[in-house]
């Protein structure tokens, strides 16, 4: 090695000169230039790593021995020494193929109307149609209900049958009874009607008598549990709906009405729970307790009062949601007033979907349409952006008329509720809603 290279080293030169070192010290001198030339310096952020990571090491330090292997190519790297086929990107780089994608992989932000699993089965989905409910007439033949689900195979015979098309058919026709009105514009009411609100009325105070216990979890208070047992108890509440002569009827619909409001057990409520009041309303109107004539009160009047208890109730005893879908839901507990509010918009002058952006809008006009107060809950209970926390409400936001949003909402209810059997497993099934 010549001298000039070894002078340019960061090796102590102290006794180590051509005219004063021993022969000896001479050629350590050299030895550990020609190591330190050799070797190139490791920053500190590359010595932590390796500390951290003892596989990443620089090839260098395998000695003079290693070689950068060339690009592999097709004929000579076709398997690995185990045998398996190996497939590269492409011909320049090295190295073995990333691993393949999980088929249940979903992106932190994609397009939230893309996730359902079966989008597609959804978009050429008919759109249901309202349907007239047939009265039953005496003599009755009232059962206790019971559950009758537990399959797809299930689920098609409930959708093929005439129960399932006229339950359908019920919740198209409330919404179709409150297009183009506000909350607050008159309507018949009748004295069912009167009578369903003032129960709720009465449950409502419940709340009021049983406040929630300390705890330091924030979902889920067991005062919830005392609630439900006074639900439970409150048989006498379908009293004040029926005539004498259909009061047998009782130990039929009451289960329905018990299992609107969450589940004790598991301090939770869902879109289950809400079908199930549909089905109560549904099994009103098959004894002839409510008629068509009734429907826009029914939605204007009774629905409003039973979100409005639902809404005390998850707030007060913060009830867990049932089966939500997260962010890729429209909301963690409802689904039926977002028909209901799209229908009511349909047509509007000024009101179009991407004004849920407008918080004007919103303070304004949340009390007479059902869309725009769950978008208002929806961002009161959550933190951050709409976009971030329920992209699926965003997304629908940039159709371009509520009468596409109504019909999309009635395709995706029947496909995203009444078609999932972790719903409908529990919904009920007697003489008024038949198997």
């Amino acid at each position: 090695m010549a001298e000039s290279e070894i002078n340019n080293t960061n090796v102590p030169q102290t006794g180590i000169n051509s005219e004063e070192s021993t022969p000896k010290a001479r050629l350590a001198a050299e030895e550990v230039a020609e190591k330190m030339a050799s070797t190139p310096e490791k920053c500190d952020s590359q010595k932590q790593r390796e500390e951290e990571n003892p596989m990443e090491q620089n090839p260098a330090d395998e000695g003079p021995s290693f070689q950068s292997p060339p690009p592999p190519s097709a004929a000579a790297c076709s398997r690995c020494p185990c045998g398996a086929p190996v497939n590269f990107p492409n011909e320049d780089g090295f190295g073995l193929s990333p691993p393949p994608v999980p088929t249940n992989y979903r992106p932190i932000r994609a397009p939230a109307l893309l996730t359902p699993p079966n989008t597609q089965a959804v978009i050429l989905a008919p759109v249901p149609q309202a349907q007239k409910v047939s009265i039953v007439s005496a003599p009755y033949s009232f059962q206790i209900p019971c559950r009758r689900i537990s399959s797809p195979t299930d689920i098609e015979h409930f959708h093929n049958s005439d129960s399932g098309r006229s339950f359908m058919g019920f919740v198209v026709a409330l919404s179709e009874s409150i297009r183009g009105h506000k909350i607050s514009d008159e309507c018949y009411e009748s004295p069912s009607v009167k009578g369903i609100v003032e129960i709720l009325g009465i449950m409502d105070v419940w709340i009021d008598e049983i406040p929630p216990v300390q705890q330091p979890a924030r979902y889920g208070n067991p005062a919830f549990r005392q609630w439900q047992d006074r639900l439970h108890q409150g048989q006498e509440l379908m009293d004040r709906l029926l005539a004498p002569d259909i009061r047998a009827s009782i130990p039929e619909i009451f289960p329905y009405f018990t299992d609107s409001f969450g589940n004790a057990m598991r301090i939770d409520y869902g879109t289950g729970h809400e079908a199930n009041f549909a089905a109560w309303l549904f099994c009103l109107a098959r004894l002839g307790v409510i008629t068509e004539n009734d429907y826009q009160a029914v939605v204007s009047r009774v629905f409003v009062k039973y979100l409005g208890l639902m809404r005390r109730l998850q707030t007060t005893y913060w009830l867990e949601p049932a089966g939500s879908h997260g962010v890729w839901g429209l909301d963690d507990y409802h689904f039926l007033p977002f028909i209901f509010g799209s229908s009511q918009l349909v047509d509007h002058k000024y009101m179009k979907p991407k004004s849920i952006h407008n918080q004007d809008i919103l303070d304004s006009f949340s009390d007479e349409y059902f869309y725009l107060s769950c978008v208002t809950f929806v961002k009161k209970v959550k933190k951050g952006h709409l976009a971030e926390h329920s992209p699926m409400i965003d997304d629908i936001s940039a159709v371009p008329n509520w009468g596409k949003v109504n019909s999309g909402m009635l395709k995706m209810y029947k496909a995203e509720v009444l078609e999932k059997v972790p719903i409908m497993q529990h919904f009920l099934f007697a003489s008024l809603i038949e198997w």
